[in-house]
């Protein structure tokens, strides 16, 4: 196939350096992007006078029909063009005739390839700012639902201190939070226009960038033509974005697989979301989440391969740039696919109040408000905390818990002991003592949904 850049050589390349040089086989995802950008194209030219209203209505007119008839099935990509640029400026001059070839004039595909890049960009923050603000609605309904369910809390993966089920739930929302706070911000950037930055230097042409960039909801334009072509921060920025959703989904996933082994059974998955054995018909494995997990270290690799490809590239574009996309695709792609999966999951899983209370009973997580109480009577803390855990050391020998130990023990080891102390040590009075702001109390938990309602309008 003749080339559109022939002419200071042929445009006749090897097969072998053809294929390895095309990017039509995964570029032709920015189609919308690159057809939209290029009717806002003809229409700047024709505000300018540097071509006619009726050039312009031919181009925009035949741009139409091409996106239409992508959408419809019924013109395919031909995946011998070079690009998906080519592939539609040779389908327009197919078309409209030698009008097609005006629409190139005043733009390069170096900044054609940029434009298209952040408003497909652009359109996936959206797209994933919806699925989490989905997914943080999921947690939010299973918290309220469950925020005076008692669970342990755990540092070290060691038993700690009792708190709510929904309060854990609700620190991933908070997690969740934050990272629509940092698509939002990064949409910031991608939302800079670099059209009419050309190959490097700008053009001899008396263009409008402002108007083109206007017409495609841009809220500015790169201020430097070299940067406008070579910048690919806004796609490391949102992979990082991505990167660190990815991180709190796998977080996630492996509490939920801990949750859901027999050791722990926190809660339990629903049959859509796990899968069975092979040849053990008992297990029920939490595959999805295992995946989520297992995906988190691909988008690590597609940040980390980007930011790679960059880092001794000289200005302005280089052909190594090619290579932005498919690692961003990847990226988008598979964190969307995960936030949905981890929603469903999430909204249909049951929870296991008995075994959590059960677990948190049995771990001696009262040992701290057993020596608060002690302290409350006028001991010094030291003090209490070193009898607190030698009734926990007896707790053990006896095989019981502290709920349980007879009033009489108790003072053995102190006077100040009284029958008060078994309501400051009960599960429940534990968490809802807790009501510093942010803490576990019940309160707080509805609190803390309260506001992710208000801010949300879930």
């Amino acid at each position: 196939m003749a080339k559109m850049w022939a002419g200071r050589t042929d445009g006749t390349t090897n097969k072998l350096a053809d294929d390895f040089n095309s990017s039509i086989h995964f570029d032709y995802k920015l189609y919308k992007q690159d057809i939209k950008g290029s009717m806002a194209h003809a229409l700047m030219l024709a505000a300018k006078g540097i071509i006619t209203d009726k050039d312009a209505e031919i181009l925009i007119s035949g741009l139409e029909s091409i996106l239409a008839d992508l959408e419809s099935g019924k013109l395919q990509f031909d995946m011998q063009s070079e690009d998906i640029h080519m592939f539609v400026e040779q389908e327009l001059t197919k078309r409209v005739g030698d009008t097609g070839k005006k629409l190139h004039t005043a733009r390069s595909r170096n900044d054609q390839v940029a434009l298209d890049l952040r408003m497909y960009l652009r359109d996936e923050v959206d797209t994933i700012t919806v699925l989490v603000k989905n997914l943080i609605a999921a947690l939010t309904d299973k918290a309220e639902e469950n925020k005076t369910v008692i669970m342990p809390g755990y540092t070290h993966l060691q038993r700690a201190q009792p708190i709510s089920f929904g309060h854990h739930l609700m620190a991933y929302v908070m997690m969740l939070m934050r990272d629509l706070e940092r698509l939002a911000d990064c949409k910031k950037r991608i939302n800079v226009s670099p059209i009419g930055s050309c190959a490097l230097a700008g053009t001899t042409y008396d263009t409008d960038r402002k108007f083109e960039a206007d017409k495609l909801g841009f809220d500015s334009i790169c201020l430097n033509s070299l940067d406008g072509v070579s910048d690919r921060d806004f796609a490391v920025e949102l992979m990082s974005a991505i990167s660190l959703t990815m991180m709190h989904l796998s977080r996630l996933s492996e509490e939920l697989i801990l949750w859901t082994s027999w050791e722990f059974k926190f809660v339990e998955l629903s049959d859509d979301f796990t899968t069975g054995s092979s040849i053990m018909p008992q297990k029920k494995n939490s595959d999805m989440a295992e995946l989520i997990r297992g995906k988190t270290g691909r988008v690590y690799g597609d940040l980390i391969s980007l930011l790679t490809v960059l880092k001794g590239l000289p200005l302005a574009y280089n052909k190594d740039m090619q290579e932005d996309k498919e690692s961003v695709f990847d990226a988008a792609e598979t964190v969307k696919m995960c936030i949905e999966v981890m929603t469903g999951m999430i909204s249909t899983m049951s929870v296991k109040a008995e075994n959590m209370l059960k677990a948190a009973q049995s771990g001696f997580i009262n040992a701290t408000d057993l020596a608060d109480y002690l302290v409350k009577k006028g001991m010094p803390f030291r003090s209490a905390y070193k009898i607190a855990g030698q009734l926990v050391a007896l707790c053990i020998q006896k095989n019981t818990v502290l709920e349980d130990l007879p009033l009489d023990t108790y003072k053995e080891f102190s006077e100040l002991f009284d029958n008060d102390l078994y309501g400051e040590i009960n599960l429940t009075t534990c968490v809802e003592k807790r009501i510093s702001e942010g803490g576990t109390s019940f309160a707080s938990v509805q609190k803390q949904i309260d506001y992710v309602r208000e801010n949300l309008d879930i």
